[in-house]
């Protein structure tokens, strides 16, 4: 049976304050809470129907708590319109430094991104193109906002999220000489430059683009040109769509 205690628990995770005081995450829908299983993610309390047991046999052992209830039960529970058989509270890992070698590997940082869908639909992006690590502005939107996890698609459980100083690690970059690449209207066509296969690839604000703060520290500006013909043609992309391009040039190279 689900409480009302644990329902006000599960509600309660789409704050971050309760978030990171319980050090727990939500996931909905039944293709959501399998990746969560397949993962290497703890699994605090597992919420599911008996149609979604009968599917996943053995299933009781993969989580501290198992509650089997019905579906009007979840849909009192969930935050989702149309919540499916399942919800999972997972626990959040530690926000630590990710292994990768800026030396080798393509990293991915965030300066002040806060739309949820667009850092879900960017995980997934990454996801798609190999890239591990995400390193994020303090001020970004987070990483276990239920509207992120939604939108990853599952990429959540696969690519780490590691919130820091960006200003500051980007300093350590350019001492190191890592190539640091940002969009910018007054950069170098991407389409004609050449591209490192390592380093750091800047994702700016939705409204503002990459901050004066962390601008000072990209090594090569790049353009994304507009191929439209049209006098109103748009100022700018959205951010996510901004960086598959980037994604997608730099690892076909």
């Amino acid at each position: 049976m689900l409480s009302k205690n644990k329902i006000k628990l599960i509600q309660s995770l789409n704050r971050k304050k309760n978030r990171d005081e319980t050090g727990l995450f939500l996931v909905e829908g039944n293709k959501m809470v399998e990746e969560s299983l397949r993962s290497e993610y703890l699994i605090e309390t597992l919420v599911c129907t008996s149609a979604f047991l009968d599917e996943h046999p053995g299933i009781n052992t993969q989580a501290f708590e198992l509650i089997e209830t019905d579906s009007e039960t979840i849909q009192k529970a969930s935050l989702l319109q149309n919540p499916q058989d399942a919800l999972a509270l997972v626990k959040q890992p530690k926000n630590c430094k990710s292994e990768f070698n800026l030396d080798q590997d393509l990293v991915l940082a965030l300066d002040f991104i806060q739309d949820p869908g667009n850092l879900g639909t960017i995980l997934r992006i990454a996801d798609w193109f190999g890239i591990s690590t995400l390193v994020c502005s303090e001020n970004t939107v987070d990483s276990f906002n239920p509207k992120v996890v939604q939108a990853s698609m599952g990429a959540i459980f696969r690519i780490k999220t590691w919130y820091t100083d960006l200003p500051l690690f980007l300093d350590e970059a350019n001492k190191a000489q890592i190539p640091v690449y940002g969009t910018f209207l007054n950069g170098n066509d991407i389409y004609k430059e050449t591209l490192s296969r390592n380093g750091i690839i800047i994702l700016g604000n939705e409204g503002n683009g990459i901050s004066e703060q962390v601008g000072q520290y990209v090594t090569n500006k790049l353009l994304i040109p507009s191929f439209s013909t049209n006098e109103n043609k748009p100022e700018s992309l959205n951010v996510a769509i901004a960086t598959a391009i980037c994604c997608s040039e730099f690892k076909r190279r």
